[in-house]
């Protein structure tokens, strides 16, 4: 219960309301960064929004860029696209990679608990593709178009590719990457057992009563009515682990499976020596964040 207290974002009020005592420091849009990248932010429904980030060299040129969304982490209970670890870092990664980035702000539990977040999601990846941006109209390559996401937004890129793999879906995917991605189900691990109240106290208020998390097809892809990953819609992942990040095993998990399931795709898998969850995020200047970044750039101007 103290570990719960410990990372709990947020409190909950006996009237219902909710008030975030801990990552609600925002960043505003730059329209020149240090790293030379414009960013705006859009609202694109009145549920969701967008931060867009884009080259400052790209804006006079013709060229076709490479195109990411990207679903920030935070359990689906916290942080946001203008929180100071996720902007600092898509900025960055825009000037490295050379592409146009969609971070997607998507709505929060406990307020509006899943599938909110996937289905804000969702539409900001239609909306991505229906060009409906004058960035994106100009400068988006949709062939060379992946998304990305950290912990619970590593799990909303996997939720993503299965919705794209539906035939009537009109979104065609390049590559997923799932960094430090939030699974949970049976066999767990010695160290996922640590971890075990935490997760399921937190999946309380992300999720509605419908299902306990171990057979829930949200966080277990071999749940009983789970989708088989076979039918994921792209043509390239790329798992990342930490070797000292409690989620690691369910990460080398979904990487062996897709190899094992026959899935036609190509898929890597990437773990860093020595760090936790999120090091990229938290320590984005320290030479094993940096190393990552030149593997996912790598990943995403592969051809």
């Amino acid at each position: 219960m103290e570990a719960f207290k410990k990372y709990s974002p947020f409190v909950v009020h006996t009237d219902g309301t909710v008030e975030r005592i801990k990552d609600t420091e925002i960043l505003q849009p730059s329209p020149f960064s240090d790293a030379g990248v414009t960013s705006k932010d859009v609202d694109i429904s009145p549920n969701v929004s967008v931060r867009l980030y884009i080259p400052h060299s790209a804006l006079s040129s013709t060229t076709k860029l490479t195109t990411l969304v990207y679903f920030h982490g935070g359990g689906f209970v916290a942080e946001s696209p203008f929180s100071p670890i996720f902007h600092t870092y898509q900025d960055a990664l825009s000037a490295k990679a050379g592409a146009i980035i969609i971070s997607v702000n998507y709505r929060l539990a406990p307020e509006h608990p899943l599938p909110a977040a996937y289905d804000d999601s969702w539409e900001a990846v239609e909306w991505t593709v229906g060009l409906s941006d004058e960035w994106l109209r100009d400068h988006a390559d949709l062939d060379r178009l992946f998304l990305a996401g950290d912990s619970a937004g590593g799990n909303i890129v996997h939720q993503m590719g299965m919705r794209a793999g539906k035939p009537a879906s009109k979104v065609r995917l390049r590559g997923l990457v799932l960094v430090h991605p939030f699974f949970w189900g049976p066999n767990l691990g010695d160290t996922e057992k640590e971890h075990k109240e935490l997760v399921e106290r937190m999946w309380k208020m992300a999720s509605p009563p419908v299902v306990g998390i171990m057979q829930c097809h949200w966080v277990n892809w071999q749940a009983e009515d789970a989708t088989p990953l076979s039918k994921l819609g792209c043509r390239q992942v790329m798992v990342c682990v930490a070797e000292l990040d409690f989620l690691k095993k369910k990460g080398r998990e979904y990487y062996e499976a897709l190899k094992e399931i026959g899935w036609e795709g190509r898929v890597q898998f990437v773990e860093t020596e020595g760090e936790g969850h999120g090091f990229h995020l938290i320590k984005p200047d320290c030479e094993k964040a940096r190393v990552f970044m030149d593997q996912l750039v790598s990943f995403l101007n592969h051809v």
